[in-house]
């Protein structure tokens, strides 16, 4: 890692994936949605709560469609990694077979 000049933070060498700390919880979806803000003082200063509300709900419908996404695309990993795993298996039995007849 090095550190980026613009930002101060640790930036992966490989330019890979954003750097957290093993501390750092993602957000789920129902927290996003149960997240409600102090409402304004007396006048119409501060944001409309129901415009607030909307974007949150918004954003998690997006966060569950991703969570969705990545729980799909754990299970093909597995599906694949099953696959590779019967085909050495396979691999190795047919080998070990043609060793034995020589």
């Amino acid at each position: 890692m090095y550190m980026n000049a613009r930002n101060q933070r640790p930036t992966p060498v490989g330019g890979g994936a954003t750097y957290r700390s093993a501390a750092y919880t993602s957000l789920l979806p129902w927290q996003v949605r149960e997240r409600r803000f102090a409402p304004t003082g007396l006048g119409r200063r501060g944001l409309n709560p129901d415009d607030v509300y909307a974007f949150l709900d918004r954003v998690a419908v997006d966060m569950a469609a991703v969570y969705a996404a990545l729980a799909e695309s754990r299970r093909e990993t597995a599906r694949v990694k099953a696959g590779l795993r019967r085909w050495q298996t396979d691999q190795a039995r047919a080998r070990n077979e043609r060793g034995q007849a020589r």
